[in-house]
Parts: C-alpha cells; sequence; structure tokens
C-alpha cells in the first residue's frame, strides 16, 4: 500500500478534470482522459514515478480521486521499444502495473499519457477542435493555424500503435505544442496542471475563434428548407407521435426517450443539407458509441402538419433503419458478439427536433448530449470544408470494440421495473409516495402526479437525489378536470416518451349517515373516486393503446369496495364504483396487453393525507371512539392483529406493477390484515 504522498498530484488532477468535463463543447460526456505523473512511496518505503490516468468509464466532470488508476510509469515505458501489441496483451500488461487492483480498468489511451514527456497531459474532443479534424481540408487548414506547433496524426482507432505513433511524434518535433487527431480530437500538456489547461484551453479557442469569423448563418447547413413550426404546434405534434416512435423502437427492449426543440436542433432539422450531412456518420469515435453512426432523419414535411402521415413514416422508417442497421451488422461483424439493439438512438423530425433514447433517462439524455455536439462539429466542418467522418467498417469496429462492450459488461444487472414510466396520482400523498419510491428502487422512472403540485415536485426532486436525476417529475392533475387530466399524462410523454404502468390513486374521504350526506359530498365522491379514476384510466389506455407495448393499470381501491362501511355511503359506493371500473377495463385492455387489477386497503392511518384530516375524526364518531383508539381499533378487528401501512400498500401495487403478476388481469388483492366481513365473495 502507498502512503499518502501516493496523492501527489492527484487532486490538482481531479480538479483540472473537473473543470474540462464542466464545458461540453470542451469534453464529451464520458469522453476524455486525462493525467499525471508524480512520485510516491510504495509499500517498502522507495519512491517511484507513478502515472496517475483517468479510468476506464467515467466522466472528467463527475470525476472524483476513484476515477483515476496509477500504474508504476517505470514499468510501463518499455512499452515504447515495441513495435506492435495487441489490445488484449496491453490490458493484461498494464493490469500488471497498477498500484492497487481496486483501482478502475486503465483507460485504452493509458500509453498516450504516458509516451508523451510531459507531467501532465490532456485528451479532449472539443466542437471546435473535432470541427476541424472532421473537415475534409482540415490538415491544410491545420497548418494555416498552427504551422509547427501542431503534429496531424491521422486516423487509427485507440490503442498500442497510435499512443506510439503519437508519442513519436511528439519526441521528434520538440517545439509542438499539441497533436491533432483526425477525425478523433486533442492532446495538449504543460508542466503543470494549470499551465496543462491553459493550453487546452487556448487551443480550442484559437481553432473556434478561426471558424466563427468564416462562419455565413443564413447558409448554414445550405440554408433553411423549412420553417420552425410555432412551439405550441411541435410540442402538440411531438406528444402525439413520442408514444409511436417509443413503442417502434422497444420493439427488442424498452426505451426512454428525450424530445429537444433546441434552437441549434431545429436549425439543423430544418436545413436543406440535414438529411444529408446526418447519415455522412458521427463526429468522432465517443460519439459514436451513445448515438450509433447514423441517427434516423425523418423524411417529413412540417408545413402539411399532418400527425397521421407522420406516424405512418414513423413506423415505416423506422423499420427500414432496423433492417439496415442488421444489414450493417450482418456485413461487417468478425467477432463473436451479439447485435447491439438495431434501433436508432437519435430520431430527427423537420419541424419538431431531435428525440434521443436510451435505457433510462440519463443514457436518452447523454445521446442527445452528444448529438448536439455533432450537430456543432458538422457546423464547423462545413464551414471550413466538408465534413467527413469514420468508414463503415471504421465505425463497426469501434462500436463492437471489445474494449467499448468490456465497459457496458460493468453496468449493474438491470431492476425489475427498468425501462418503465409509471404515473402515479395522489403521487405527493402518502401511499403515492411510498408507490413512487418504491418503484424508483426497481428501476422506474415516476410521475407524481397531484392536485397539490409543489409537494410532487418536492417528492420527485427527493427521490431524484436518491435514486438519480431524471427518475421523477412532479405535474398538475386534478383528476376531474378532463383537460387537465389530458395535460398530466401529455408532460408525462414529453418527458419519457410514453406510460407504462398507471396507478390511479388519487383520493378524498367522507363520512356520515346518509340522512346527513349532502348532495355536495355525495357528489364529490363520485367526482373523484368516480369519474377521476374514468377519465385517467382512459388517457392511460390511449397512451398504452398508441405505444403498443402493454401495460399496467392499477387501481387504489379500498376494503369498502367490497365491505358495507357505516356512515360511508358516498365513499363505499364509489370505491365499490372503481372495483367493477376495473373489471370493465380489465375486459377491454386485454385485447391490448393491457393488464388492470386493483388493491384493497384498509385504514392506512400513518402517513396518508386522508387520515389526518377529517375522516379520522368522522371514522372514530362513526364507531363510538376517541380518534386516538382507531389504530388499536383496526388492528383488533384483523385476522392477524396488525395495522397497515403505506409500504405494504406499496408493495401490493409493486406486484401488479412487476412481470410476477404478468398473467394476472382482472384481481382484487385485499391489504387489510384479514377483515373477515370483507372477503371477496
Amino acid at each position: 500500500m502507498l502512503t499518502m504522498d501516493k496523492l501527489a498530484g492527484l487532486e490538482e488532477l481531479v480538479t483540472r478534470s473537473n473543470k474540462l468535463g464542466a464545458d461540453r463543447s470542451v469534453c464529451n460526456w464520458g469522453g476524455g482522459n486525462t493525467s499525471v505523473k508524480s512520485k510516491a512511496i510504495d509499500h517498502m518505503g522507495r519512491e517511484i514515478n507513478v502515472l496517475w490516468v483517468k479510468g476506464s468509464g467515467s466522466d472528467l466532470a463527475e470525476a472524483t480521486e476513484r476515477s483515476f488508476t496509477a500504474l508504476r510509469l517505470d514499468e510501463v515505458l518499455p512499452l515504447f521499444e515495441r513495435d506492435t501489441m495487441s489490445d488484449e496483451e496491453m490490458v493484461s500488461y498494464l493490469a500488471q502495473c497498477m498500484l492497487d487492483s481496486k483501482h478502475p480498468r486503465s483507460s485504452i489511451e493509458t500509453l498516450l499519457h504516458a509516451f508523451i514527456p510531459y507531467p501532465h497531459v490532456d485528451h479532449t474532443h472539443p466542437d471546435s477542435i473535432i470541427s476541424l479534424c472532421c473537415s475534409d481540408n482540415g490538415r491544410a487548414i491545420a497548418d494555416e493555424i498552427f504551422g509547427s506547433r501542431a503534429v496531424w496524426v491521422p486516423y487509427i482507432r485507440p490503442g498500442f500503435q497510435l499512443s506510439k505513433m503519437i508519442g513519436e511524434a511528439v519526441r521528434n518535433h520538440p517545439e509542438c505544442e499539441l497533436v491533432l487527431m483526425e477525425k478523433h480530437g486533442l492532446i495538449t500538456w504543460g508542466n503543470t496542471s494549470d499551465e496543462c489547461y491553459a493550453n487546452t484551453i487556448r487551443i480550442i479557442e484559437e481553432v473556434a475563434d478561426y471558424i466563427a469569423t468564416r462562419v455565413q448563418p443564413d447558409n448554414l447547413f445550405g440554408g433553411a428548407k423549412y420553417d420552425v413550426l410555432p412551439e405550441n404546434e411541435r410540442t402538440e405534434i411531438a406528444a402525439a407521435v413520442l408514444p409511436t416512435i417509443r413503442g417502434t423502437v422497444s420493439e427488442y427492449q424498452h426505451a426512454i426517450l428525450t424530445y429537444d426543440a433546441g434552437d441549434d436542433f431545429l436549425q439543423f432539422v430544418c436545413s436543406h443539407d440535414a438529411g444529408t450531412l446526418s447519415q455522412i456518420g458521427a463526429a468522432c469515435p465517443d460519439h459514436l458509441v451513445h448515438t450509433k453512426r447514423n441517427p434516423l432523419y425523418v423524411d417529413w414535411d412540417p408545413r402539411t402538419k399532418d400527425v397521421t402521415l407522420l406516424k405512418e413514416q414513423l413506423r415505416a422508417q423506422l423499420k427500414a433503419y432496423k433492417e439496415a442497421y442488421i444489414a450493417y451488422y450482418e456485413k461487417n461483424v468478425d467477432l463473436d458478439v451479439p447485435m447491439h439493439d438495431p434501433y436508432p438512438r437519435i430520431i430527427l423530425i423537420p419541424g419538431i427536433g431531435a428525440i434521443g433514447t436510451g435505457k433510462n433517462k440519463k443514457m436518452a439524455n447523454v445521446a442527445i448530449a452528444l448529438y448536439r455536439r455533432a450537430v456543432s462539429v458538422m457546423k464547423g466542418a462545413t464551414t471550413l470544408g466538408n465534413f467527413v467522418s469514420l468508414g463503415e467498417k471504421e465505425s463497426f469496429d469501434v462500436e463492437y470494440w471489445p474494449l467499448e462492450l468490456y465497459k457496458l459488461s460493468l453496468a449493474p444487472p438491470e431492476k425489475e421495473l427498468a425501462r418503465k414510466v409509471a404515473l402515479i396520482t395522489g403521487g405527493a400523498g402518502g401511499i403515492g409516495g411510498a408507490t413512487a419510491r418504491r418503484m424508483a428502487s426497481e428501476g422506474a422512472h415516476v410521475v407524481l402526479a397531484d392536485l397539490a403540485y409543489p409537494s410532487a415536485v418536492e417528492l420527485a426532486g427527493q427521490i431524484n437525489a436518491e435514486f438519480g436525476e431524471g427518475t421523477a417529475i412532479g405535474v398538475l392533475l386534478d383528476v376531474t378536470d378532463e383537460a387537465k387530466v389530458a395535460a398530466a399524462f401529455r408532460e408525462a410523454v414529453l418527458e419519457y416518451g410514453g406510460v407504462d404502468i398507471f396507478v390511479s390513486n388519487a383520493g378524498l374521504a367522507s363520512s356520515s349517515p346518509l340522512v346527513e350526506t349532502s348532495l355536495q359530498d355525495w357528489n364529490r365522491n363520485i367526482d373523484v373516486l368516480g369519474t377521476g379514476y374514468f377519465l385517467t384510466s382512459r388517457e392511460a389506455f390511449r397512451v398504452m393503446i398508441e405505444q403498443q407495448l402493454g401495460g399496467s393499470v392499477i387501481f387504489v381501491t379500498s376494503k369498502n369496495a367490497i365491505y358495507a362501511g357505516k356512515d360511508a355511503a358516498g365513499y363505499s359506493a364509489a370505491k365499490a364504483l372503481e372495483g367493477h371500473l376495473a373489471r370493465c377495463l380489465a375486459v377491454e385492455g386485454g385485447v391490448h396487453g393491457i393488464r388492470v387489477n386493483a388493491v384493497l386497503p384498509d385504514a392506512v392511518l400513518q402517513g396518508s393525507n386522508i387520515w389526518n384530516s377529517a375522516w379520522r375524526e368522522e371514522r372514530a364518531r362513526a364507531y363510538g371512539i376517541a380518534p386516538d383508539e382507531l389504530e388499536a381499533h383496526y388492528r383488533k378487528r384483523t385476522l392477524l392483529n396488525v395495522n397497515i401501512t403505506t409500504d405494504d400498500i406499496a408493495q401490493g401495487i409493486l406486484f401488479f406493477a412487476s412481470p410476477r403478476s404478468a398473467k394476472t388481469t382482472g384481481c382484487m388483492l385485499t391489504i387489510d390484515g384479514g377483515v373477515a366481513a370483507a372477503f371477496p365473495r
């Protein structure tokens, strides 16, 4: 084990890495790597030379000390004398040079950092530099900008050969300040960490300024072919087609979507050249891994505003994309590796914007973020000349590179509700909140829909902090308002692409003898617990049917749905309505693969908004006891002598939402501790 001297240089390396990663025009998500060469004292008290370099699979913006790997530099440098070395040999050798086996696996570009004879090295993929490196006349322009200050390296996939080529070039040109990697990126260095960072930013800005003075805004991407649709129109169209897209691209495995109508995307998708430029290839290898070689550019005229036609074109063109990808895989595969999902990671629609797909919201966002960088690169490259990219086989070899596949193998197994979207009404309440947390813990994305909108947003923030940004959103919902119901589901669709699980849970309760029950109280129960369940279920069905992915609808009803509650005719009748509505929907949903089931709780006193209202006093009065005696009263009347919690109900809902109940529909699950009078019969 190293002494604390092992951290020499590491802290400033982390700081520099975070600064570089914070600007995505400088460093892509997950891309780039940084290093420092320093001294350390090993377990025998010997001073040794150490190379700290970012490990495989981490992101510079989020890097911590644990993201870096330490290697014995004196054992790495002799590799410079070799002529060849396979990826497998290199990875195995570097593993033997690691100072701590618990450190992350070394980056494939570790030798690049080792062979450059400077203490601090940055490798980044800045927009301006990649624009230069992906322009057909980039090398000539690089000579014009930098002269002998730059070394140009032709495209070779990262590994030993590229690292040695760069090391030799830098050593043979001591006057150079940077390396430009064709179709790839930038390498810079310095004698101190601050100098290295300053050099990186200075060189990036030199190229950015050169491009900026030559940009002709009106002629970008061949000029505008279509006008951008007004925001309200494009949002409505996006909301209409996202479930169609999600249903189609989820043929092999469910996808989460991100819709982005940023000005840069809108300018690109509405341009004359977007259809051609988007099919040339990825801007650099780091983009390709997350966006595939090409996006799908949908050949649709936004001037028609024909949503039905757009859906037809999406289905047809997504199918054609899939078939073309399968052919691409079969033509180029020369390893025993399974085919990736053949659907696009990026979909471009003129007039509408860009849509990213991923296994979760984070990865859908990553795809969008990287394609935003690709648009910026194409803007720069076409300003300088013509945009060029990796060839088909080069692209395939990056996409199916064993070392990239290794990164995928590091991901933990997906959870039970991974790739699913759940919308929960009453999401900010006791049962709704417990259900949201339980589903998020199983990998679901959750939409907390509630009349108490600030509480829904607050709870969504807590869930995001615990389970990852993008896991949850809060939306305003009044279940009795048809327009607001449609708006809440539209927000869910625009955020995630669709809905797979719908939990109808919003509720209220009132208690009074029949003769004291006002028409207003009766109607309020029917409006929220009857009409509200109808309106929200109808909207959930519409989304699920459009997706053609099946789905699960869970009604949170009550023991009172089948038990004649004393002094609660309005509430009990409305709950009975819910129970029978669920059975009716199960019949209708079966042909679409939509399961509809009901959970019947009893007296969830702890954490329930309903039981913290007048309902507690009303029920106590009905039973002739004090309010603080209710908990014992309900426990004693159960066969199991237990009280019911929000977590108990969440577990029941999770069962119906999960694959464990894949062949169950039209079912009622009582969670009441055993109330004999409420046995279904």
